[in-house]
């Protein structure tokens, strides 16, 4: 209240950008709409004709995207729950949207939690979206003003807010690096996505937050090229032993590549087929 100079009984119109910086807002943002559309469609399919209005916002709050029934249009409108309305916390106090991106963690206000008397028969559930950096990069919230909400059923659009998030969250990581190969790590925790971005030498490329946090990954250790299996502690009982599992390795998607054909494979690696004969005898290739 007194960081942002707010009252709640104050009047509380909904905030919207002007037309050029809303815009602007979505240029900023074009890659987060673009990897948020079919995950927004997916949800109001089960949830739009029940009175729900899904919103996809920035990192300031600002909503970029909604679904929502045409019936309900008029009382979203006048709630915010619209395009171009602005939901920080600095603007409308606590609310679904500003609290969970201020905490960066997921968030339920209900009714008389919100900040402003205006919105207290709102419900919202908001999950915040994180960049490739581990960064928030916005949110995703399901919002109702419905009478009959009851908690089973507010607990289950929860569930769909933060499995959408994560699935956003990992479009955004393989926009991210378009090349690689995508590694997935196992964890304890659902809520969590935990990706590698590899490239072909086995250098991580990225990873997300989880990942970062399980194998204590920073920005340094990823702009220094950290090998993946260094990371994952894949241990070795050879450590000179490197350069032939590579070359190994090599040998075995090639032949793969040929149908295990060896003069082909040859042919392919620009090698006679003696010498490749030599080198899979060398090492152990059948």
């Amino acid at each position: 209240m007194t960081m942002h100079h707010l009252a709640p009984e104050q009047s509380s119109e909904p905030i919207f950008l002007a037309d050029a910086e809303f815009r602007r807002a979505r240029e900023i943002s074009a890659g987060l709409i673009a990897e948020s559309a079919d995950e927004l469609d997916r949800i109001f399919l089960s949830v739009g004709k029940a009175g729900c209005c899904l919103l996809l916002t920035d990192a300031d709050g600002v909503a970029l995207e909604r679904r929502g029934a045409a019936t309900d249009d008029q009382d979203f409108r006048q709630l915010g729950l619209w395009s171009g309305a602005v939901w920080s916390e600095a603007s409308v106090g606590t609310n679904g949207i500003g609290t969970a991106l201020a905490d960066e963690r997921c968030v339920t206000i209900y009714r008389d939690q919100h900040f402003f008397s205006s919105n207290i028969n709102l419900c919202c559930t908001t999950a915040p979206i994180r960049d490739h950096l581990g960064h928030v990069t916005g949110a995703l919230d399901i919002s109702t003003c419905r009478d009959d909400v009851n908690d089973l059923t507010f607990s289950m659009l929860t569930q769909a807010v933060r499995d959408a998030a994560q699935r956003i969250e990992g479009n955004l990581f393989r926009r991210a690096f378009p090349g690689a190969r995508i590694l997935m790590l196992p964890s304890g925790h659902s809520a969590t996505l935990s990706l590698l971005a590899v490239d072909q030498d086995d250098i991580i490329l990225g990873a997300t937050r989880a990942a970062r946090q399980a194998l204590r990954l920073d920005d340094a250790h990823l702009a220094a090229g950290i090998p993946a299996s260094d990371a994952l502690r894949e241990e070795r009982h050879d450590k000179g032993a490197e350069l032939a599992d590579a070359e190994r390795a090599a040998l075995r998607r090639v032949l793969s590549r040929a149908d295990g054909n060896v003069t082909k494979a040859a042919s392919l690696l620009g090698i006679s087929r003696a010498t490749l004969h030599r080198k899979m005898k060398k090492l152990a290739v059948h």
